[in-house]
């Protein structure tokens, strides 16, 4: 029987006990196998994004060169929170974005240039540049590498995330969002708030780098900001007529249906820490 064939809560348990052990040894192994997973997730969801554009009639994101400058600035991000070299290297970007603009130029057959640059310039601000603010908040606290901020925020989104999945199956009544995710209720928001705070204490008795008063703040940040991350790629999909991203990971879709709460939610846990 393949995994097609099972449901879908079965596909994401099998697909979680394969992913979660390989996730976990590269975050925990070094810091350059957190780099070469996260690099290669991102690239594979900025990818899946730009294949989504472009199924639109008339869009011709420059899939490539968008991505590339998505790795550009997640491996500069790197290097320089390593301490390795210094920030005026974040000035390689500029020119390597204003490129876009003249690549197009020679794109005779586009016939929505500014909209496809557009398209192209998003790629690398929704996707990219969440998974480059990871390596700063990897190495936020004390200019190290951090594991255990990176794992205690991807078990808050876990525990989230299937708190919610289990409290809207059986409980959810209440729509949260009906326009965009009608499947989302708020039953399953409370059920995923109440994983993630649980979760959160869990986490602080053994990640002590951080006060319990945070790991609980960035759990909420996670549940909310993950909510409408998740409901902010429900709207995406359905301007483009589609239920999943891809199939790439059996019972979640593809790396951006995975990793979505985590793209709107990274910005705010940097912006609390740095903050608080």
């Amino acid at each position: 029987m393949g995994l097609s064939n099972l449901s879908n809560l079965w596909q994401r348990i099998i697909a979680a006990v394969i992913a979660v052990p390989f996730l976990l040894f590269c975050i925990n192994f070094n810091d350059y196998t957190f780099l070469g997973l996260f690099l290669l997730i991102g690239v594979l969801a900025q990818l899946e994004f730009y294949k989504l554009v472009g199924s639109l009639e008339g869009n011709l994101p420059l899939t490539f060169y968008g991505t590339f400058c998505g790795v550009i600035l997640h491996l500069l991000t790197f290097f320089i929170e390593k301490g390795m070299i210094g920030y005026h290297n974040y000035y390689i970007l500029s020119p390597l974005l204003t490129i876009i603009f003249f690549i197009k130029l020679y794109k005779s057959e586009d016939g929505k240039p500014f909209q496809n640059i557009a398209f192209t310039f998003l790629g690398i601000i929704y996707v990219a540049l969440p998974f480059a603010l990871l390596t700063v908040l990897a190495f936020m606290r004390s200019g190290t590498y951090d594991a255990n901020i990176i794992m205690g925020c991807l078990f808050l989104l876990w525990a989230s995330d299937s708190g919610a999945y289990f409290a809207g199956t059986y409980f959810g009544k209440t729509k949260l969002f009906e326009r965009v995710s009608p499947k989302k209720s708020w039953e399953g928001l409370m059920g995923g708030l109440l994983s993630a705070m649980l979760a959160a204490y869990v986490i602080s008795r053994y990640f002590t780098n951080y006060e319990v008063w945070e790991w609980f703040a960035i759990g909420g940040i996670i549940v909310v900001a993950g909510t409408y991350g998740d409901l902010v790629e429900s709207l995406f999909k359905r301007s483009i007529n589609i239920k999943d991203s891809a199939n790439t990971i059996p019972g979640h879709g593809g790396f951006l249906d995975r990793f979505d709460g985590l793209l709107l939610s990274i910005p705010f846990i940097i912006t609390f820490l740095k903050l608080f």
